[in-house]
């Protein structure tokens, strides 16, 4: 079985040799593991955030920057074309690790949201046992989204959590505000698509490939601030296209439930609905997250569904702030 570990970690091999030119600053910290600081203490740059995607889909997605029109402006853009996207957007890049680690006897609390393949290593989300893989890689990948980096002790964590030696581990760090943070956020916009399918019920090993567009969010002044237009860019500016094989009718009812228009908490821009429910994102309808327009083909009857557009008005409000 094909190694997310192994096919990350070949970037970021290619990101820590060019890490001047791309603006990062790699450093192997005492116990081996080696860290790459990709906007906490640096600024990072596009080509960073576009490789820091690639990696987060444990090297089965590729990120290319575009424009895209939105009425009288054109925005920066990035679209994303992803193989085996349940692997790579569900057992890899999908955020679903909350590193939550205590004080140590030698650094404070650390939390960060993980993602990328070494998630196929630790196994601690039940979204594996759907998606029936397990990674047998002998070294691990994990992209943190924090303002803080990991320490010694908080990567010996990790990798305990995923059975390797700390030598063997490989931590990518970048904050929500940062221009790698603005472009990785923007590339999950296969991903949400794929997450808003399980979560009504559809299979998504029948997902053959998926493809999407999504706006490049302005880097905000604060992370908070950063979280609301980096959501809003996939809610009311992402499109996402899906090849699939099954059932017309399963697909037909289940496209209507996809763009992120089919929630309840629709048409606001994310950062007052997240102030709305108090910060805290358990309270926020969970099919709000995904893109604003989605399109998919059933290869097994040739027909094709659609659902969703692209709310022009946040859009511009956004990049207007």
């Amino acid at each position: 079985m094909l190694s997310l570990n192994e096919r990350a970690l070949a970037i970021v091999r290619n990101m820590v040799v060019e890490s001047e030119a791309l603006e990062l600053e790699t450093t192997r910290l005492g116990n081996g593991t080696t860290l790459v600081d990709a906007g906490v203490n640096v600024p990072g740059s596009l080509e960073a955030g576009r490789l820091f995607a690639e990696v987060c889909m444990g090297g089965l997605g590729k990120v290319r920057f575009c424009e895209i029109g939105c009425g009288e402006l054109s925005f920066p853009a990035v679209s994303v074309t992803v193989g085996r996207p349940a692997l790579a957007c569900m057992a890899a890049q999908y955020a679903g690790w909350a590193v939550k680690v205590e004080k140590t006897p030698s650094s404070g609390a650390y939390f960060a949201m993980g993602s990328g393949p070494a998630r196929a290593l630790f196994l601690g989300e039940p979204l594996f046992q759907k998606l029936e893989y397990r990674d047998r890689s002998e070294v691990a990948v994990l992209a943190l989204e924090s303002r803080s980096l990991p320490s010694e002790d908080v990567a010996g964590w990790i990798a305990g959590k995923c059975r390797i030696s700390p030598e063997r581990l490989y931590l990518l760090v970048a904050p929500t505000a940062s221009l790698v943070g603005s472009v990785q956020v923007g590339a999950r916009v296969v991903e949400t698509g794929l997450h808003k399918m399980l979560e009504v019920g559809f299979d998504i090993r029948q997902v053959i490939s998926g493809f999407g567009t999504c706006p490049v969010a302005p880097v905000a002044r604060d992370d908070l601030r950063a979280i609301g237009r980096t959501n809003d860019a996939v809610l009311y500016g992402g499109k996402a296209w899906y090849t699939v094989r099954g059932d017309d009718e399963r697909i037909e009812s289940m496209t209507e439930k996809l763009p992120s228009s089919a929630s309840r908490d629709y048409g606001t821009p994310f950062y007052e609905i997240f102030q709305r429910y108090g910060g805290d994102f358990y309270k926020i309808d969970p099919l709000l997250f995904s893109p604003a327009e989605v399109s998919i083909n059933n290869v097994a009857t040739g027909r094709s569904f659609h659902a969703g557009s692209v709310n022009l008005d946040l859009i511009r409000q956004m990049f207007r702030e």
